[in-house]
């Protein structure tokens, strides 16, 4: 569905002269995901790329791994009492002999646009659920010159973000910078199962040799999103949690943060970062 974007006339107050305008807002709305035809999550969301969403989703919570696990994903008609089909409600649906783990039809999971996870049980569950360990070999080497130049080449590409001003954007970069797919939504973990959802659909997990870029900070949800896609590195404009660097940290991930212009911090995984002659070494 393509409802991206909504209108709405706005009171304007510029250097005190006052008027009235429409204004181009980013759209919100819930979407429920059900797994086969029982409810597992509501997340908020830009109504597009809903079943990349769902599939992300379910991948970032050990559900899936592979594409040939999903056998459909589908708009459930008849989500409102009068039978009409709103588009908020997606079922998916796994193969046949795909196990579904307890946890997702026991637990009813609602997240906003800013949600995230914390505490080492959160950890141990990332290390003992993911499908894709962090194995790029050769390991990814990046220059701090080539991230530097990721934030612009994302921003570029935000369409939607140039009308509304209100959207977050997951870039998926190779490793020499090349941009792979671009994802946005109001909420920042959304945009990144939409890119990881995708991913699994086309056959492409693991993401093995690639870099996540997000705008916005790196929360521990999002550093699982990239652990459980086999992701190596992890770039933030924003900080991240302490708790998404203990995960890096335990797992391999690479995690950059306050990437702005020519300077960044690197929280762990320095060893994927290519320091050249002037670089030094890392203290």
């Amino acid at each position: 569905m393509g409802r991206v974007t909504e209108r709405r006339r706005v009171l304007r107050i510029r250097d005190g002269a006052v008027g009235s305008r429409p204004d181009t807002l980013v759209a919100e709305e819930p979407l429920e995901i059900r797994l086969n035809g029982k409810p597992l999550a509501i997340t908020m969301r830009t109504p597009g790329d809903d079943f990349a969403l769902a599939a992300g989703f379910l991948v970032s919570e050990g559900v899936l791994g592979r594409g040939e696990e999903l056998a459909n994903i589908v708009y459930c008609a008849g989500a409102t009492t009068d039978g009409s089909n709103t588009y908020n409600v997606v079922d998916v649906r796994l193969a046949p002999g795909v196990a579904v783990p307890d946890i997702s039809l026991e637990r009813n999971v609602y997240t906003t646009s800013s949600c995230g996870l914390c505490g080492k049980a959160s950890l141990d569950a990332v290390r003992t659920t993911a499908r894709w360990p962090i194995a790029d070999t050769p390991p990814v080497r990046v220059a701090p010159d080539l991230l530097a130049a990721l934030p612009d080449r994302l921003r570029a590409a935000q369409r939607v973000f140039d009308r509304t001003g209100g959207l977050h954007a997951a870039g998926l970069f190779s490793a020499d910078g090349e941009l792979l797919d671009l994802r946005e939504d109001v909420g920042r973990h959304n945009a990144v199962d939409k890119l990881i959802g995708c991913a699994l659909r086309s056959g492409a997990l693991p993401l093995s040799r690639t870099i996540l870029l997000v705008s916005g900070r790196a929360s521990f949800e999002l550093a699982q999103k990239a652990v459980m896609a086999g992701i190596p590195v992890l770039a933030a404009v924003s900080a991240p949690s302490s708790l998404a660097v203990d995960l890096a940290a335990e797992t391999g991930l690479t995690l950059v943060g306050f990437l702005r212009g020519s300077s960044m911090n690197v929280y762990a995984g320095e060893q994927r970062i290519a320091l050249g002659p002037r670089g030094g070494r890392p203290e």
